[in-house]
């Protein structure tokens, strides 16, 4: 067995000469979901689905905006009810949308916002968007505490 030299050589990097470690980020309590592989009922064959517009607009509304993440996802399960996203709140309830278009983005980004500033955990009905109240689909319980 080696025994490795504990003392250091030449080549070695004094401690203050090493990169900064990075320190870790803050995971943002409320992700907002967003389907990309949704289609529009109106769809041309072989036309993106309209879902990429969708997570675009999205993410381009809430540029800059770092109190919530937006996520791609594959698929929510929502085709009768597409374009959808889906709201998800650490330790809060989540919220699945549906009958969305390009144009919800801001009333997505709205609703991420004002889910952010709950303080019990549930998305508030006043100054929630037309949008989310009359697209939901479903509000599923947080998972029980350990």
């Amino acid at each position: 067995m080696q025994q490795l030299d504990p003392k250091p050589t030449d080549d070695a990097v004094p401690p203050e000469a090493a990169p900064p470690v990075a320190e870790a980020t803050a995971v943002p309590a409320v992700t907002l979901f967003v389907c990309s592989s949704c289609k529009a009922a109106d769809a041309e064959p072989g036309t993106p689905p309209a879902g990429q517009s969708l997570l675009a607009a999205t993410q381009t509304e809430a540029a800059g905006d770092d109190t919530f993440a937006v996520h791609e996802v594959k698929c929510l399960a929502n085709c009768k009810r597409g374009l959808s996203a889906a709201l998800v709140r650490t330790g809060g309830w989540s919220y699945v949308f549906g009958d969305l278009d390009a144009a919800s983005a801001p009333d997505l980004v709205a609703g991420a916002r004002l889910f952010t500033g709950s303080t019990d955990g549930l998305l508030p009905w006043r100054g929630r968007p037309d949008a989310l109240k009359r697209g939901m689909v479903a509000r599923i319980p947080p998972l029980p505490s350990p």
